[in-house]
């Protein structure tokens, strides 16, 4: 069978330094531009810049093995080769400047095309694939990380049965299913087939094989009551202990942000089930200095995480204009309740940057807008958890500001796939807008 010539963008190592040995027994071709772009982001302090020192270690343990001009060998047949443009090469142009880096490298891949070659070119810049697909030349996303998004766990099925299997629901506390497979803490909607109003809401317990009513059903967490019976089944995920990592995915104005800190909050102050509530947002990319900004770290998270400023007020005041065990009045404000928290260490503001490293154990951490974190980005911050931490993870795969990432391969639905089945995992997606009637009708109009 011929071998397919893989050409790699830079974007692609940067996002994942094993896509070098991610194509069997194919050729890998880099060409010699990718390499000096990965030595300029090597010096970066950030996810990527970790990514490009990882693959030139690689590279470098490869040169044991074979010579650049010939090609490196890798295991199962492949060859990874390092392309050289010819003067040949140089004389094609098609209008792309060669100024620019991007187009060097689609014209490197022309070139093997032009060879005989069956060359595909992978990466995560979309403008480059559609490039490569005006050159002739076949283009795809690695795929490795990816999920398919339409199909994406959602943490709940609908299930008809008839009005005895209700009734008895309710008076025997478990359902029993026959033959049909069910991860665990997994939620069903039991629906009446005669009477789609007459329903029962259970989650499943894998250790005993059956559905059973939920623990925490009908419970104000911090003064606020579910609006809508996912929202009833995600504070079931947040409140029970034996969960350690939940994720909620959402739409603007679900409340997967706002459940999360008031389940937070209620676990921590009033329940004493964890010592502190840490609560982290990458609307910097993760790694990137917050050095910039002005003030102290403290000052300058205030700058952008202004949304959890906002839900942590909604709840305060929720909670009544009067709050005797804190000391801070009503209506607005909640940043000075934020600030007696982090004083007194109950609350902790923290920037991705520094989660590097640690071992945060007795905490409840919330990850908000997960979906701009690579898998391997989502993987270093659970890693994080410590002994008796739980983990929370929140986002909306529709809104994601990395430009390398979409619905499919961003961190938060690449751990709903593979955490799916784990009995200290939970998962919900948030499908109703609860914030107002104009964001409702923002979120489905526009």
């Amino acid at each position: 069978m011929k071998k397919k010539t893989f050409v790699l963008d830079t974007n692609v190592i940067l996002h994942n330094p094993h896509a070098l040995v991610s194509f069997t027994d194919n050729i890998v071709l880099l060409p010699i531009e990718v390499l000096e772009e990965l030595d300029r982001f090597k010096r970066n302090h950030d996810e990527r810049g970790r990514n490009a020192r990882i693959a030139i270690r690689m590279l470098d343990s490869f040169r044991e093995k074979g010579m650049p001009g010939k090609g490196f060998p890798l295991e199962r047949g492949g060859v990874l080769e390092i392309a050289l443009g010819s003067e040949e090469d140089n004389k094609i142009a098609f209008g792309l400047s060669k100024s620019l880096v991007d187009n060097r490298i689609l014209l490197a891949a022309y070139a093997r095309k032009k060879r005989g070659e069956t060359v595909i070119f992978v990466s995560k810049d979309i403008n480059a694939r559609i490039k490569a697909d005006a050159l002739g030349i076949t283009s795809v996303d690695f795929e490795k990380q990816k999920v398919d998004f339409d199909r994406l766990y959602s943490g709940c099925r609908q299930l008809k049965v008839s009005k005895e299997e209700i009734d008895t629901f309710y008076k025997t506390k478990e359902y029993n299913t026959a033959g049909e497979k069910f991860f665990s803490n997994e939620f069903a909607l039991l629906v009446d087939k005669e009477d789609p109003k007459h329903t029962a809401i259970a989650r499943y317990k894998e250790d005993f094989n059956i559905f059973m009513p939920l623990i925490f059903n009908k419970m104000s967490v911090m003064s606020l009551h579910p609006r809508n019976k996912e929202q009833a089944m995600a504070v079931e995920l947040l409140l029970n202990n034996d969960i350690s990592l939940v994720t909620l995915v959402g739409s603007a104005g679900t409340g997967k942000t706002l459940l999360a800190i008031a389940a937070g909050l209620q676990k921590v102050v009033k329940d004493k089930s964890y010592t502190g509530l840490l609560i982290s947002r990458p609307v910097m990319p993760l790694g990137n200095d917050i050095g910039y900004l002005p003030g102290t770290k403290e000052e300058k998270l205030e700058n952008w995480m202004g949304p959890i400023f906002d839900n942590l007020e909604y709840i305060f005041h929720s909670e009544g204009k009067e709050q005797k065990d804190t000391g801070v009045k009503g209506k607005g404000k909640g940043k000075m309740l934020v600030e007696k928290y982090i004083e007194e260490e109950i609350i902790e503001l923290e920037a991705m940057t520094f989660m590097r490293g640690r071992s945060i154990p007795d905490r409840f951490i919330i990850i908000d807008e997960a979906q701009n974190l690579t898998p391997h980005e989502v993987k270093t911050v659970i890693s994080r958890a410590g002994n008796h931490t739980k983990m929370v993870l929140t986002g909306d795969p529709y809104q994601i500001d990395n430009p390398y990432l979409d619905s499919s391969s961003n961190g938060l639905t690449y751990c709903v796939e593979k955490m799916k089945g784990q009995k200290m995992f939970g998962h919900m997606t948030l499908v109703k807008s609860e914030r107002s009637s104009l964001a409702s009708l923002a979120a489905e109009l526009l």
